[in-house]
Order: C-alpha cells, then sequence, then structure tokens
C-alpha cells in the first residue's frame, strides 16, 4: 500500500474491497500528521531566534520521522492482519475450530488499530511541543497535525472495538477497550488544547 500514489489509495479506499479500510486511512492521516510536526521542525531549525530550542526541536524531528515510519507501516501491518479475519468470518458455523479462529483473528485484527491509537496519541504530544517551540509561521501547521492525530485516534479506537465487540473473551477485551477510553479521554482533551492554543493565537 505504501507504495500507492495517492490518487491510487484513495480509489482503492473508494473499491469494494476489504483492505484497505477505516485502519489503514487512520494509519495515513496520523503519519500525514507526523509529517507536518516534522515540516514545522524544519522550518524552525537554522533560525536564530530559535536557536536556544534547537536541540529540542531537532530531538522532535526525530520522534516525528519514526512515528511516521511506523504509522505508514501500519497501513500495511492492518490489511495483512484483516485479511485473515475477512477469511474466517466465511468458515461454516459448525466447522470444528471455528469459533478458536475467529477468536484469534479477531484478537490480531484488535491489535494493529491499537497500536495506531498509541502512536497517533504519541503524535499529538509531538504537535503540542511544536506548537509552543516551533516558529510561529508553522504554528498552523501544528495545529492541523494536532487534528490529524485526533482524527487517526478516534478512526482507531472505532477500528478496535469493532473487533472486540465480536470477541468471546470478554475480559480481554473490555482490557483493550478500557485502553482505548483512558487513551481518548486523555488525548482528546490535548489534541483540543494544541488546537485551540493555535487559533488563538492566529486571531
Amino acid at each position: 500500500m505504501n507504495d500507492l500514489s495517492i490518487k491510487a489509495f484513495a480509489e482503492e479506499l473508494a473499491a469494494k474491497t476489504s483492505v484497505p479500510g477505516g485502519g489503514g486511512a487512520a494509519a495515513l492521516a496520523g503519519a500525514l500528521a507526523a509529517a507536518l510536526g516534522s515540516m514545522v521542525g524544519v522550518f524552525t531549525v537554522g533560525k536564530a531566534k530559535y536557536a536556544a530550542v534547537e536541540p529540542e526541536i531537532l530531538a522532535l524531528m526525530d520522534k516525528a520521522e519514526e512515528l511516521r515510519k511506523q504509522l505508514l507501516n501500519c497501513i500495511d501491518e492492518d490489511a495483512v492482519g484483516f485479511e485473515p479475519l475477512s477469511k474466517a468470518y466465511g468458515i461454516p458455523k459448525d466447522e470444528p475450530g471455528r469459533d478458536e479462529t475467529l477468536e484469534k483473528c479477531l484478537h490480531d485484527a484488535a491489535a494493529v488499530p491499537m497500536k495506531i491509537l498509541i502512536l497517533s496519541c504519541q503524535v499529538i504530544d509531538l504537535q503540542e511541543e511544536f506548537a509552543a517551540k516551533g516558529s510561529t509561521l508553522m504554528i498552523s501547521d501544528a495545529g492541523c497535525g494536532a487534528v490529524l492525530a485526533w482524527a487517526a485516534m478516534y478512526a482507531a479506537a472505532l477500528n478496535v472495538r469493532v473487533n472486540t465487540k465480536l470477541m468471546k473473551d470478554r475480559a480481554y477485551a473490555e482490557d483493550l477497550n478500557t485502553q482505548v477510553e483512558e487513551h481518548m479521554n486523555f488525548y482528546w482533551k490535548k489534541a483540543d488544547a494544541v488546537y485551540e492554543s493555535v487559533f488563538e493565537r492566529l486571531k
């Protein structure tokens, strides 16, 4: 998926195929959010005005680049995780071992969206720093990055929940659901605070 053009990826997303889907789209949104953080950094380093924070900005850029790569990899990982599940749904209900196979596939299919959610939260943390310390000429990009990461987090959460809803192991499912809720409850506020801060500075 990573080798597709933007146009081709969008066409694949719109097609009558199981993948890419919401998980892949969430990963792409998170990767774009991380890339915007890197952009803020690039336009900040080397400027005398920001010399005092340049080491911090460089460190943030390294983190942003790593997150971007991980989130892009999640596009393919999500597709790989979902395909066995789509096939498992086709197993006859009376076939021995169907429930065990389906349960394993649900666990695997939930794992990558959970990873996307956590990585997107880390991108929100970065955008908070980029907005506070980066070039004032680029604060709108930090705000955009926070919003895109927020969207990636929420989209990933839906893709976790669609799998946990069907799990037979309710203890495992509820543990994942709790992790999702804890991250969302904290990070939607942080992303919103970044957005509001940037919006106010642009007035």
